[in-house]
């Protein structure tokens, strides 16, 4: 049976890069269906990054490069720090609708993650959806279309709606949430627990919850 696994995540959250590795595992070992969920760290109208905030997200990024490369081998080189995610977002929305989200937004993570771009720029992402076979053109007219900027809001109030103030947050089956950049491990057994129960109806409100 297909799991749904809803990830809120945000392309400039470093957590959120730190489970990408773990959640393609999860797609090799096991029928899931990731549906990938809006989640803006820095909203329009943000004010700038103080330096006092700069130096802590800088110190974040050096405890995440040593995970990166500890768990899974790999090495960051981070795109710019205070960056706008909402075009990325939408754009994300634009190729889940033409069947191709997770491989776009795999590849934005690691455009920005591993290759410094920046991700806010439009023809940046113009770029990265040609290398998955959407064209730069086609993925355009997505900034200019309300369905996809309302799809992004729905995915955040949802968020308020399951409480969600974290990210990467991961909701198994509408049932089991798990917080935070966990290990394979973790998210193995989660999908061992989903698939072992009886009935897989969806309620309302998350039954368990792993931080």
């Amino acid at each position: 049976m297909s799991v749904l696994v809803d990830v809120w995540s945000d392309f400039v959250c470093p957590f959120c890069f730190l489970i990408v590795p773990g959640l393609e595992e999860l797609q090799r070992d096991y029928d899931i269906s990731i549906r990938w969920r809006a989640f803006l760290l820095r909203p329009p109208g943000t004010p700038s990054i103080s330096n006092k905030r700069r130096a802590m997200i800088e110190a974040e990024r050096k405890h995440v490069g040593q995970l990166a490369y500890t768990r899974y081998g790999l090495e960051l080189n981070p795109g710019p720090i205070g960056i706008n995610t909402l075009n990325a977002h939408i754009a994300v929305k634009y190729a889940e609708a033409h069947t191709k989200g997770n491989s776009f937004h795999f590849a934005v993570m690691r455009a920005f993650w591993q290759e410094a771009r920046s991700i806010d720029d439009k023809e940046v992402l113009k770029g990265i959806a040609a290398q998955i076979g959407i064209s730069g053109e086609d993925i355009a007219t997505a900034w200019k279309d309300s369905t996809f900027t309302s799809a992004v809001g729905a995915d955040i109030n949802l968020a308020s709606t399951y409480g969600i103030h974290n990210v990467p947050t991961l909701l198994f089956d509408k049932k089991y949430m798990v917080i935070g950049a966990q290990p394979y491990q973790v998210l193995k057994r989660v999908m061992d627990k989903v698939l072992k129960e009886e009935s897989s109806n969806p309620i309302e409100n998350p039954g368990g919850v792993i931080k």
